[in-house]
């Protein structure tokens, strides 16, 4: 047994999060792409069958108050608030992350307020944030400036109504500095808007604890909560009563049932609210969140960092000089829960790893991406990855 395979097995045996592995259906192949879609919960297909067949099927409508469907937004929303740093009554959970950032990007330029017509967008932001906010510029008649996150301080001005950041970058795996940077935008007397996609789940937040204005975040990555299952939208409780949404439903009106032709916004962060929910896919996250249960995003943490560490080691150690070319950055306080490694042919590359049973993903042109979810990744499955990664490449 190699060095590093025996150092794994150390490491796996004092892994206080190894338990929860078994709270998720995996098979024998190592899975690093919970930073795109999170594994299966296993109590999730028995409570969606409980959803569809008693509740739906033998409650049906009266499940909107007997089964609590009509709540599932807001008690979801504060299932997920501790492991972003929030207190209850501050999140709600509903449509997808597009929708919400404009939402959320929209909703902050109308509070920044006149005489502020410019709005920041991270250059290096998922793509879709960027067209989000482009069509939020055309929507509020501001400009659009895209600004590399560093330098975002010395951006801001009088003019700055609202800045939307990614909290770690999706293709590199950077964690980006959102005490401070949110700190320099409200003192600018701008709204900080942040996308918590890559970072939810993995790492502590602090939302807010670090005044965070506004936050949006999808929940199928390290929350786990299925293909295509709802966002949230994080209304900081301060600033709820001055929060317009661009997308006013009748489930967001306070008086949803009472069906008139004027709108009035619910209180709090309700307001976020839009449409009727999704039911099925947002009770199947509920589910999903019960694999937190007495795990701290601190520990979680703390063994991502381990994990992604021992990775890198272990690349070093089998993966033949100058093959691949690591693009996140090293240090811990500027990295995600993801290392992204650049190779010439890495398209090709991840479809012979997939086939060898290590499942990451490829971003073009040439990056190679593993996600680590601490909850079930385990120090065995980063040094076969390496290993198999290194037979690859040979």
């Amino acid at each position: 047994m190699s060095e590093p395979a025996e150092r794994a097995k150390k490491l796996d045996a004092v892994d206080e999060l190894a338990g929860k592995r078994a709270e998720f259906v995996l098979d024998d192949v190592v899975y690093l792409d919970g930073n795109s879609l999170g594994a299966l919960p296993a109590v999730v297909p028995g409570r969606v069958e409980d959803v569809v067949r008693r509740q739906w099927g033998e409650l049906r409508i009266r499940s909107w108050e007997e089964s609590g469907w009509w709540t599932a937004p807001e008690r979801i929303g504060d299932r997920i608030a501790p492991l972003v740093g929030a207190a209850p009554g501050q999140i709600v959970v509903g449509d997808s992350t597009s929708v919400n950032v404009l939402k959320a990007l929209v909703g902050a330029v109308r509070m920044a307020g006149e005489g502020r017509d410019e709005l920041l967008v991270d250059a290096t932001t998922f793509p879709t944030d960027g067209y989000i906010a482009e069509s939020a510029a055309r929507m509020t008649g501001r400009t659009l400036r895209p600004v590399a996150p560093a330098d975002v301080p010395g951006a801001l001005g009088d003019r700055t109504a609202a800045v939307l950041l990614n909290h770690v970058d999706y293709r590199t795996g950077r964690l980006h500095d959102l005490p401070g940077l949110t700190a320099a935008v409200r003192e600018a007397g701008a709204v900080a808007v942040w996308d918590l996609c890559h970072s939810a789940g993995a790492l502590p937040v602090g939302l807010d604890e670090h005044g965070v204005d506004l936050a949006v975040g999808c929940t199928y990555k390290y929350l786990n909560g299925g293909p295509g299952s709802p966002a949230y939208l994080y209304v900081r409780r301060e600033l709820q009563d001055r929060f317009d949404s661009p997308l006013p439903g009748w489930n967001s009106h306070a008086e949803p049932f009472g069906m008139r032709t004027g709108y009035e916004p619910a209180p709090g962060a309700l307001r976020g609210r839009v449409g009727t929910p999704d039911i099925l896919s947002m009770l199947a996250l509920e589910a999903a969140l019960e694999v937190w249960d007495g795990v701290s995003v601190e520990a979680v943490r703390a063994k991502s960092l381990a994990l992604t560490d021992f990775f890198l080691e272990c690349v070093t150690a089998y993966v033949p000089e100058g093959r691949v070319e690591c693009v996140t950055p090293v240090a811990h306080e500027e990295r995600g829960s993801q290392i992204a490694l650049r190779c010439d042919d890495a398209g090709d590359v991840m479809k012979r790893l997939i086939e060898r049973g290590v499942v990451g993903d490829f971003r073009a042109p040439d990056v190679l991406r593993f996600g680590f979810t601490p909850l079930y990744v385990g120090f065995a499955d980063v040094e076969r990855a390496a290993r198999v990664l290194a037979q690859t490449l040979a």
